[in-house]
């Protein structure tokens, strides 16, 4: 009998192979057909690779501290976004945040669903949540702007609320941080889908799986519409799975944690007062911020082997720039163990590490995260930074101009080049 693993191994080659011969000899011309092959060329060609260079788990701290250089530069977070524009709205009678007064149980119309396309799960659940709203556009039209390469396999938070600004400037939009499953329930019971980012463990055999060991915990975005008190469930749009995906109170928590508990509301200017009072305190960014940070703190103490709740709390650190103490935090959710994949979406460890003056941690846990993710634009950036921490400039640019390429017009790297090209 065959083994599975290299049966798998099997089938990861011959869609590599048959992938690159049929782009090359330019035989596919349907795109969406194309399309679904290059995903899987790209998928075989990242399973044979992590075959031949296994990642592993990810470093240790390194626990050596070094002292900050004031003559190096300090890159400028960018964690913070803030409130939705203020607006001029017509008052909305404002509701109960307390659980017992709603219902048993609701369900928003679900939008129109589309499956994701490649690497395409936060555009897809964005272009849900607009339709929501009556918007006509599609996954493409977001992705076209936010991730014009496919092979890009992120999507920040930041990034998504800001295309709303810019491209659905009749709508409000805004992130916050530290969500909990009351607040899911009582924004959906008044009229509020909410977007979300949690985890997800792939079935054996998806596309994108890094090798035979590797741990198959992913990023996922989903858009709650809907839930229901008696079997405890959630209703999702999935862009991974399927439409009206149900997923149980615990499970959605559990995998929820692992991102700080971030929600993304949009909502029209009228519904704002509305917002306001579901949120309280939480509508002002530095005290949801604050909050988060007190929550996971608990969670520490509840449990101290919780890898999450130990870097939510070096995230929370790290807005406040209390480097380091969010490196400390980060250091424990590390020694815990954290998942192969978990710095192609968080890059907080790579701030604290970097403004705490541990280069020596920055540069191993960037070296890591590209390991998992080559082209990671933002991976790139810190390395880059490191680099030029140790002297080597030629390096680091090139660094710079790799998170350029990896995502065109990126800020971040643009900065980083001129003030590298101005400083040397």
């Amino acid at each position: 009998m065959i083994n599975s693993k290299k049966l798998l191994l099997v089938v990861y080659v011959a869609l590599a192979v048959a992938g690159v011969i049929l782009l090359t000899a330019g035989i596919i011309l349907f795109t969406p057909l194309r399309q679904r092959l290059e995903w899987r060329a790209d998928a075989g060609l990242t399973y044979l690779r992590h075959v031949v260079q296994p990642v592993g788990e990810m470093p240790t701290p390194i626990v050596a501290v070094e002292p900050l250089e004031t003559a190096t530069p300090q890159p400028t977070p960018t964690a913070t976004m803030p409130a939705p524009t203020e607006v001029t709205a017509t008052q909305t009678p404002l509701p109960t945040s307390t659980p017992t007064a709603l219902p048993q149980q609701i369900n928003l119309p679900s939008p129109p669903f589309e499956g994701q396309d490649w690497n395409n799960c936060g555009p897809a659940t964005l272009a849900m949540y607009l339709r929501f709203y009556g918007w006509d556009g599609k996954q493409t039209n977001i992705s076209e702007d936010l991730k014009p390469i496919k092979a890009d396999r992120n999507v920040n938070v930041e990034d998504l609320v800001q295309y709303v600004r810019a491209n659905a400037g009749w709508l409000n939009a805004g992130y916050r941080v530290g969500g909990n499953l009351s607040l899911l329930r009582t924004l959906i019971a008044n009229g509020i889908p909410v977007m979300i980012e949690s985890s997800y463990v792939l079935p054996e055999g998806s596309l994108g799986i890094l090798g035979p060991q590797d741990d198959r915990w992913t990023g996922h975005y989903l858009l709650v519409n809907g839930y229901d008190d008696a079997t405890e469930n959630f209703i999702t749009q999935n862009s991974f799975v399927s439409p009206d995906w149900k997923v149980s109170y615990s499970q959605l928590d559990n995998d929820w944690q692992s991102f700080n508990r971030v929600y993304i509301l949009i909502f029209r200017p009228e519904q704002q007062p509305l917002v306001e009072s579901i949120l309280g305190d939480n509508w002002d960014v530095d005290k949801n911020r604050q909050q988060a940070l007190q929550a996971a703190q608990v969670e520490t103490q509840n449990n101290p082997q919780n890898a999450f709740a130990w870097f939510n709390v070096g995230s929370n650190l790290v807005y406040f720039e209390r480097y380091v103490e969010a490196a400390q935090a980060y250091d424990k959710a590390r020694e815990i163990g954290l998942p192969m994949r978990m710095l192609r979406y968080q890059f907080g460890p790579f701030l604290a590490y970097f403004h705490a003056g541990r280069n020596d941690d920055l540069l191993a846990l960037t070296e890591y995260a590209l390991k998992v993710t080559a082209n990671s634009e933002e991976t790139l950036l810190w390395q880059g930074w490191g680099l030029y921490r140790q002297g080597k400039t030629q390096q680091a640019l090139e660094n710079f101009q790799k998170a350029l390429e990896a995502r065109p017009g990126y800020g971040d790297a643009k900065y980083a080049i001129q003030f590298v090209q101005n400083n040397g």
